[in-house]
């Protein structure tokens, strides 16, 4: 076989192991494209396929439309709620967000980039799980017996059929299958927290609530007035960013978010204002999907 068959052949095996058929059949297409242009160089014609696939490769990876087997569990909660003191630094939002469906996950933490994910985990055993499972959104960081889930009581037991809950936490650890879902948040927009470690004026700390759709903030900036430029700050841990001795005066900021629509800046001018409180959380005017 030539370099380009194994090449191809290296590829589609690797789509396969994603499981998305869709980005099989284009990259398929692709090849067949690729295969009719006679004239073409064969140095052109590889370059002009491999320019296409890794084009889409992001896009349809990044979707992720389709389910991956895993392993989820549950941890101790008194109330069945989540945790204030979860990794990603939401705090009491933390524990109550999404009616308390939330959970600690291991590789999708993703340095934190992953705090405020949306996920739909459904278990596998079709006599005690319920179809759809149950939404959670990643509010921590956690390992377990080779699981990417760790769920609060209230969600574990939301994937449980009618009547069958008992069963399911018997078994500790279950096979489960998870997707990537947008995050929804009806009637509430993004908000700004500043973080209860903040100390006014010498020291900010944020995080970003009501993250919604499938987002992922890489980055925050803050407008600094004084040398006209935007200055990065530190992310903490978690969905913490933080800045010592901050710009006096209201505060704006942007956010680099990757999505749906690849890369992007999403500004929000003077979201904290001059006087700013620790543990106030100051609602903006964008939405991050």
């Amino acid at each position: 076989m030539g370099y380009s068959g194994c090449l191809a052949s290296h590829l589609i095996s690797n789509l396969i192991q994603l499981h998305s058929p869709l980005l099989l059949s284009s990259f398929l297409c692709l090849i067949s494209f690729c295969s009719q242009k006679k004239n073409m160089g064969f140095s052109l014609k590889l370059q002009y396929c491999l320019v296409s696939v890794m084009v889409l490769l992001p896009a349809v990876c990044y979707s992720q439309d389709y389910f991956v087997k895993s392993r989820a569990t549950y941890y101790g909660s008194p109330d069945c709620l989540g945790t204030p003191s979860g990794a990603c630094g939401f705090g009491e939002y933390g524990r109550s967000v999404n009616d308390a469906n939330v959970a600690g996950v291991s590789r999708l933490y993703k340095n934190g980039t992953g705090c405020g994910a949306c996920y739909q985990v459904r278990c596998t055993n079709p006599q005690i799980c319920a179809d759809n499972g149950v939404n959670i959104v990643v509010t921590d960081y956690g390992e377990g017996d080779n699981t990417d889930f760790i769920l609060s009581p209230r969600a574990y037991a939301r994937m449980a059929q009618p009547d069958t809950g008992a069963h399911l936490f018997a078994y500790g650890v279950v096979d489960v299958e998870y997707q990537r879902i947008p995050c929804q948040y009806s009637g509430y927009k993004t908000q700004v927290k500043v973080h209860e470690h903040s100390k006014y004026p010498n020291y900010l700390a944020i995080v970003v609530l009501y993250q919604a759709g499938k987002s992922e903030i890489l980055s925050v900036d803050i407008w600094q007035e004084d040398c006209k430029e935007w200055i990065g700050m530190r992310r903490a841990y978690g969905a913490v960013f933080d800045m010592a001795n901050p710009p006096s005066g209201d505060i704006s900021l942007r956010f680099q978010v990757r999505g749906s629509a690849g890369l992007t800046w999403v500004q929000a001018p003077n979201v904290i204002p001059k006087y700013w409180k620790a543990g106030v959380a100051y609602e903006t005017d964008i939405q991050l999907y």
